[in-house]
C-alpha cells in the first residue's frame, strides 16, 4: 500500500500525543509570594479613564442593561472612532495618574527599605547577644 499508515505507526504517534497532554495540562505550582494590601496599585490607561467616564453615561442611556460585554463593545467602538483632539482630556489624566503612581511607589520602596533594614539590625543585635559569651577558647 503506498503511503499508508501501519498499525504500529499510528499506536505509536497516539502514545506521544497522550504523553504530551498528560504533561501539558499539570504545571508545577510555584509558591506565590503574598501582596502587600499597602503597595499602590497600578494606574489606569487612557482607555479605562474614558471607561470610568462611559460607564456613567451608558448606564443613564441603557438603564435596563447588565451586560458588561454590551457595554464594553460599545466603548471600544467610542474610543476607536474618537480623533486624537477628543482623547486628549484622557491621556492627560492617565498620565498625572501614572505620575502619581511613580510617586507613590518611591515612597512605597523607602518604606520597604527602611523596614529590611531595621528587621536586618534586629537579626544582628539578637546575633550579638547569643553569641557574645560562648567565644571561649579551649586549648
Amino acid at each position: 500500500m503506498k503511503g499508508g499508515r501501519s498499525k504500529a505507526d499510528a499506536v505509536g504517534t497516539d502514545s506521544k500525543l497522550k504523553s504530551k497532554g498528560a504533561r501539558a495540562g499539570k504545571r508545577t505550582a510555584k509558591p506565590k509570594a503574598a501582596k502587600d494590601p499597602n503597595k499602590p496599585k497600578r494606574p489606569p490607561s487612557a482607555f479605562f479613564v474614558f471607561m470610568e467616564e462611559f460607564r456613567k453615561q451608558f448606564k443613564e442611556a441603557h438603564p435596563n442593561n447588565k451586560s458588561v460585554a454590551t457595554v464594553g463593545k460599545a466603548a471600544g467602538e467610542k474610543w476607536k472612532s474618537m480623533s486624537e483632539d477628543e482623547k486628549a482630556p484622557f491621556v492627560e489624566r492617565a498620565e498625572k495618574r501614572k505620575s502619581d503612581y511613580n510617586k507613590n511607589m518611591q515612597d512605597y520602596n523607602k518604606q520597604l527599605e527602611n523596614e529590611s533594614d531595621k528587621s536586618k539590625s534586629e537579626v544582628n543585635d539578637e546575633d550579638d547577644e547569643e553569641g557574645s559569651g560562648e567565644e571561649e577558647d579551649d586549648d
